[in-house]
C-alpha cells in the first residue's frame, strides 16, 4: 500500500467529515443529508476529472475502500460531533487537508495518464474544489472558490509545486507530501494574514 494511496483514503475521510458537517445548518440535517452530502464533496471532483480524462471505471467503484472511508468519516462526525463543532474552524482544517491531498492525487493520475502537464494541474485543482464546489451549492453557500479566502490558487500553487519537485527527480513520496504542505501552508497563512486575490473589476 503506497503512501500516496494511504494519503487519498484519509484525503477521502477528511472530506467526508467536511461534509457531513456541513449539513448541520440545514432544516432537516439528517443521516442521508450528512450521507449524501458528504458522499458528493468526497467524490465530486475525482468523478469529474475521470470522465474529463475518459477514466474508467470511475475510482470509487472500482475502489469500495473509498466508500468505507466515507462511510467512517460520517460516522466520526456522528459520534464526535459536538467536539469537532468545539474546534475552531474544524471545517475549514478538514477542507484544507482534503484539498491538498486530492490536488497532488489528481495531478499524478493526469500525468499517468499522459496528458499535458498544464492540463494535469487543471485535473489537480479539479479533483480538490469541484466537490466543495457541489457541496456549497447543495447546502446553499455561495462556493467558497468565489469567496475572498485563497482557495483554488493554493491548489494551483501545489499542482505546479508537485510538477516542479518531479522533474527535479524528487523521490515520488517525498514529492507528493511536499507538494501537499505547499497547499497546506498557503491555505493557513492566507486565513492568518487575510490574504487574498486581487479583484478582477476595480
Amino acid at each position: 500500500m503506497s503512501i500516496q494511496y494511504i494519503l487519498e483514503i484519509i484525503g477521502t475521510f477528511a472530506f467526508a467529515i467536511s461534509g457531513a458537517l456541513a449539513v448541520k445548518d440545514l432544516q432537516n440535517p439528517d443521516w442521508f443529508a450528512a450521507l449524501f452530502t458528504a458522499f458528493i464533496s468526497s467524490i465530486g471532483g475525482g468523478t469529474l476529472r475521470d470522465i474529463l480524462l475518459g477514466s474508467y471505471p470511475l475510482v470509487w467503484i472500482s475502489d469500495i475502500t473509498i466508500i468505507y472511508a466515507i462511510l467512517a468519516g460520517v460516522l466520526a462526525t456522528f459520534i464526535f460531533f459536538k467536539f469537532l463543532l468545539r474546534l475552531r474552524k474544524t471545517l475549514f482544517l478538514f477542507d484544507t487537508f482534503g484539498i491538498a491531498l486530492f490536488t497532488i492525487v489528481g495531478t499524478e493520475k493526469a500525468l499517468h495518464l499522459g496528458v499535458k502537464p498544464e492540463i494535469a494541474v487543471i485535473m489537480g485543482v479539479f479533483s480538490a474544489t469541484m466537490g466543495g464546489v457541489i457541496r456549497d451549492v447543495m447546502t446553499n453557500e455561495i462556493p467558497i472558490i468565489y469567496r475572498k479566502e485563497v482557495y483554488a490558487t493554493a491548489c494551483l500553487a501545489g499542482a505546479c509545486s508537485y510538477l516542479i519537485f518531479n522533474d527535479l527527480g524528487m523521490e515520488r513520496n517525498t514529492a507528493f507530501i511536499s507538494a501537499s504542505l505547499v497547499i497546506i501552508v498557503i491555505r493557513l497563512l492566507a486565513v492568518k494574514f487575510e490574504w487574498s486575490i486581487p479583484r478582477f473589476f476595480r
